[in-house]
């Protein structure tokens, strides 16, 4: 019997440090045990995030929970936003927005393609009444980076509020909502390497300046006093909070910058592997936290995989069968050589050209080059 390994865009592998923490008999959260955990749990992410601010709350939920606090804590029905729109999630963006009454302003793109600042500059420039822009730093449908820094200095001299989904950029950057970020979602699991069910959202000042008091259950006015103090206004979800202790504790004693090269090395193999096999890198500004491949055998190739033991991803609505997904989140740099090594042999036998160890030595041969190995 084998254990399937886990190559998908969350839910994640878990490393063993943490799913021990998950194991443990649970305690109560009215306790001094829970508070003085929760608010070591506060600290770290400050440290992750190199930010001393005490602006963020944690939420029982996915990431969509937090998304949805961002809409409902910041803006008012009938207020005016830009959505950048290029995936599933960027979709959501909108939806919710929708949904919530505001008035969306869509900057639209072909899903594969990334954000370009200037749109976003003509767009505000058109729109001067926009109150945020709200995008994906990684949009884990397509594999793309939208670059964030680039749009946080187009938006950090206008009224807007820059909303980042950064489910799948937090815990892979070495980021910082300082660069101009307004509004900063996470969830996790997805690089914070644990099971669903928690979500997060920080804000800066500019951003706490316009709370509102629209929502009940995701009320960050509720919640904000209490979690500072180590509590939370409802039941929160105490052993995903007590194993982020471990999983922040783990990035924080690799370091960002390590990690941060670390995704970017298995990153730019993962690519030059998949050249090397004859296959296409499907987006124009690829992510580091997930390598999306275009092939009209995307499904065929999948279900091979997974006959080995290897889940990765397919593609979502349009792309369904015309891309594959593999994440690098969760993994290690041995097991993504894993990963391209079976995919040699999936290939051969589905009759593609490939010469057996020429993907296995491309990203063999970027790892050295990047000084990981």
């Amino acid at each position: 019997m084998y254990q399937e390994r886990l190559f998908t865009p969350g839910p994640v592998e878990i490393p063993d440090r943490v799913r021990e923490a998950l194991g443990r008999q649970i305690i109560h959260h009215r306790t001094e045990e829970f508070r003085r955990a929760f608010l070591e749990v506060r600290e770290l992410l400050k440290r992750l995030l190199d930010d001393p601010s005490e602006n963020f709350v944690f939420f029982s939920s996915s990431g969509t929970g937090a998304m949805e606090a961002a809409i409902l804590n910041f803006f008012e029905e009938g207020q005016k936003v830009l959505v950048v729109n290029g995936g599933k999630f960027g979709e959501r963006w909108l939806l919710l927005a929708k949904h919530w009454g505001l008035e969306v302003v869509e900057y639209r793109l072909d899903w594969g393609k990334s954000a370009d600042p200037e749109k976003v500059r003509d767009l505000l420039k058109k729109h001067p009444d926009c109150k945020g822009v709200l995008l994906q730093i990684s949009e884990t449908s397509t594999g793309s980076y939208h670059p964030i820094e680039e749009i946080a200095e187009v938006c950090k001299d206008t009224d807007a509020l820059l909303v980042a989904d950064a489910i799948t950029a937090l815990g892979v950057y070495n980021l910082k909502p300082s660069v101009g970020i307004d509004v900063l979602v996470g969830g996790s699991q997805k690089a914070l390497m644990l099971p669903p069910g928690l979500s997060l959202l920080w804000f800066s000042q500019k951003a706490k300046e316009r709370l509102k008091d629209r929502a009940f259950y995701f009320s960050i006015k509720k919640e904000l006093g209490k979690q500072q103090e180590g509590q939370t206004a409802w039941t929160p979800a105490i052993s995903l909070l007590l194993a982020l202790k471990e999983s922040l504790g783990l990035l924080l004693q690799e370091g960002m910058d390590r990690v941060e090269k670390r995704y970017r090395a298995m990153s730019e193999g993962t690519k030059r592997a998949m050249s090397a096999l004859g296959l296409e890198v499907f987006p124009e500004r690829p992510a580091i936290s997930i390598t999306a491949v275009r092939s009209d055998d995307a499904e065929r190739i999948r279900k091979e995989l997974l006959r080995h033991g290897i889940r990765i991803a397919g593609g979502q609505d349009h792309l369904k069968g015309k891309i594959f997904r593999v994440s690098h989140m969760g993994v290690s740099e041995k097991d993504m050589l894993m990963l391209i090594g079976v995919m040699e042999i999936v290939l051969k036998r589905l009759g593609y050209p490939v010469e057996l160890g020429s993907g296995i030595s491309k990203y063999s041969q970027t790892l050295i080059e990047f000084g990981l190995w």
